[in-house]
């Protein structure tokens, strides 16, 4: 038993054995990974190697592109509202009876510019003019050609006139004529279409006289009869479609070469701005158009430029007249200077040519087309009123005025423009600032009665003033009113200044002759044909005018000048 026992145990203390042996050996503990930080978020690997960047090239450049753009969206927007202003104006108040009635006569420079800037509230104004337009005369010569259409540069009154903050009453007709005793105009509508009433008069507590002038012929037959003016905006329509007759006429089958050279003969007489600003217009036409679309009048066509003194541009600079001249030689326009016409036919001129030697001699000039720039002439209304005043039996230019504009030999008529008399030349320049100089004078007056009236009131409220307190007041008002009255009173009689002059001369060049500081700055050439055109634009009436201005040159550059006649 003992022995089985011990077998027993033995085999099962083997087996334990065996079993230990056989037994999978346990793995170690796993190692204890270290704690990672926080997640951040992933960095581009070059990161840290990457090269600083660089400036921007240019800045200035940057910077000024930035303020150009600016520029234009600020500009457009003031653009869109002076033409919103413009197309939608405020309500007006009707004028006031007790008021004096003011009576504008014209619609020219001097006319506008006093309306411009007159004070409406202290008068009853009236304007009478047999065009319901102003005219900006100094680019009449472009509409000739087509380089600018003529409704460009023509503003209704009536959008001058519903700008102003109390009524103005307007009537299209002509001033026949001026009683200064019984203080009446007499008007007559000359119109197309008439009423029953076509002739009236309207009365006035003051009156100016901005009628302008009339185109003088100094007597020299046939000159009325045959040539065409450049005053009005009908006088170059009529040249515009003169010039395209004369080409047409030209080239009709079977013409002889001496009709030909005739009708393709453009005169004009008159060297002043106007002349040759039309001198150069017309031969730049014929330079850009006439030229390309009509070939066969390429060696014929030809302009000539008639003046009596001894040069053209007589106010400009001698450098400046040189220079004019230069340019017009290399244009091939002639100059012929020192010559007086003495007759005008039909077909032709007869001039008296004054040679360097003193002698004078008799040509005759062939033309198609004659254009007459020279010389003003007192218009009828304006020579009755003369002859009825005493004091303006000795003028002869026109109204006689003294330093306030007033006519002389009356109290309450004023005169400017083209129509007076003064010792300055008559210019749009001068008309303009005479314009202005009336609107302050008048605008002072208006003043000046309504001081003097308060002035009169407070005088009369001190003897029923109660107290040394009240009695301070009033004397302190009174003296307050008192100065104000005296600086009123203070205002200088009208001075020109004069600010230049301009002319275009053709082939995109002009001249100028600039007031700078105490002295002149003449220059000439194509940067002063871009200062000629934007002097020109500034001072348009209005918006709409440049607008329609800019619109004109950029067709006529883009597209030509139209050569169809109407």
């Amino acid at each position: 038993m003992l022995g089985i026992r011990a077998s027993a145990r033995h085999v099962c203390s083997g087996s334990r054995r065996s079993f230990v042996t056989r037994a999978r050996p346990i793995p170690p503990p796993p190692r204890a990974r270290p704690s990672l930080p926080a997640r951040q978020p992933p960095r581009r690997a070059f990161a840290a190697t990457a090269a600083p960047a660089k400036a921007k090239r240019f800045p200035v450049l940057r910077w000024a592109w930035r303020l150009t753009y600016i520029s234009v969206i600020a500009g457009a927007g003031f653009l869109t509202f002076q033409i919103y202003e413009l197309r939608h104006p405020s309500e007006q108040r009707e004028p006031d009876p007790n008021k004096k009635t003011l009576v504008v006569l014209g619609s020219g420079w001097g006319a506008v510019s006093l309306l411009k800037k007159l004070d409406t509230e202290n008068y009853n104004v009236i304007v009478i003019s047999p065009r319901n337009f102003f005219l900006f005369t100094p680019l009449l010569p472009s509409c000739t050609t087509g380089t600018i259409e003529h409704r460009s540069i023509m503003e209704p009154l009536r959008n001058i006139l519903r700008h102003k903050t109390v009524a103005v009453k307007f009537y299209e007709a002509d001033a026949t004529k001026i009683d200064h005793e019984k203080k009446v105009v007499y008007i007559s509508d000359d119109s197309d279409i008439k009423g029953d009433i076509s002739q009236t008069e309207v009365p006035y507590d003051m009156l100016v006289v901005a009628v302008g002038a009339t185109n003088a012929t100094f007597g020299i037959p046939g000159v009325r009869e045959h040539s065409c003016f450049l005053k009005e905006v009908g006088d170059a329509q009529a040249i515009r479609k003169k010039i395209m007759d004369c080409v047409e006429t030209a080239t009709f089958k079977d013409q002889s070469p001496e009709e030909i050279e005739r009708l393709l003969h453009m005169v004009v007489v008159g060297g002043g701005p106007t002349g040759v600003e039309f001198a150069g217009e017309l031969q730049d036409f014929f330079e850009e158009d006439l030229k390309k679309w009509i070939p066969e009048i390429s060696d014929k066509f030809h302009v000539t430029l008639v003046e009596a003194l001894p040069n053209v541009l007589p106010m400009f600079s001698k450098a400046l007249i040189d220079y004019t001249e230069k340019v017009f030689k290399d244009e091939k326009i002639t100059v012929q200077t020192k010559t007086m016409v003495k007759k005008v036919t039909d077909k032709t001129i007869e001039a008296e040519v004054t040679h360097p030697d003193g002698s004078k001699t008799l040509e005759i000039m062939p033309y198609g087309l004659l254009v007459w720039a020279t010389g003003n002439a007192i218009r009828p209304v304006v020579k009755d009123l003369m002859s009825r005043i005493p004091a303006q039996q000795n003028s002869r230019r026109g109204l006689a005025v003294n330093e306030y504009l007033v006519v002389d030999g009356t109290e309450n008529i004023w005169a400017l423009g083209d129509c007076s008399a003064t010792k300055y030349a008559p210019t749009a320049q001068v008309a303009s600032q005479e314009g202005a100089f009336l609107a302050r004078l008048f605008n002072s007056m208006a003043k000046s009665q309504t001081l003097e009236d308060d002035l009169q009131r407070l005088q009369d409220l001190k003897p029923t003033a109660t107290g040394q307190e009240e009695h301070a007041q009033l004397d302190a008002q009174i003296e307050a009113r008192q100065k104000q009255l005296k600086r009123l009173k203070q205002m200088g009689p009208f001075e020109y200044t004069h600010q230049g002059s301009l002319a275009y001369i053709g082939s995109d060049r002009a001249v100028a002759d600039i007031s700078w500081l105490n002295g002149n700055f003449a220059t000439g050439g194509g940067l002063t044909y871009l200062f000629w055109r934007s002097a020109y634009l500034s001072m348009c009436f209005s918006t709409r005018n440049r607008i329609l201005v800019v619109v004109d040159w950029l067709k006529a550059k883009i597209f030509g000048r139209d050569v169809s006649r109407e």
